[in-house]
């Protein structure tokens, strides 16, 4: 009987031995397991990263498409403006010539009436 407590107890330590180490192997991880769970938490942090990043993205695209509308205003201002300037650059240069004409006659109106009274004062004289 002796032998059968023997083996008797010999059975319930290794099987309490058994429990005792697969209790410990559920607390305790494997470097795989522990390598999984924090490569899952980084996909997850990395998902939430990327949604930001969208964010980000979108709100910058939506500026960059904003400052192209107004470079394409300002653009079309430039050169409606500058479409004036050569327009009042011709204007200019014709009343340059119109003003230099009107001079010329102005010059010519004086000899002239410079001539006509020489030759009053001459007929006046002479007669």
């Amino acid at each position: 009987m002796k032998a059968e407590l023997l083996v008797r107890r010999g059975v319930l330590a290794m099987a309490f031995a058994g429990l005792l180490a697969a209790g410990a192997y559920a607390l305790d991880p494997t470097p795989q397991q522990q390598d999984i769970k924090s490569d899952k938490k980084e996909i997850r942090q990395d998902k939430k990263d990327l949604a930001k990043d969208r964010g980000y993205r979108s709100g910058g695209q939506r500026d960059i498409n904003k400052d192209k509308r107004d470079l394409s205003k300002d653009r079309a201002d430039r050169n409606a403006d500058q479409r004036d300037v050569n327009h009042d650059k011709k204007d200019l240069a014709k009343d340059r010539k119109d003003r230099n004409k009107d001079q010329k006659d102005i010059n010519k109106d004086k000899r002239d009436l410079h001539k006509d009274r020489k030759d009053l004062r001459k007929d006046r004289k002479g007669h």
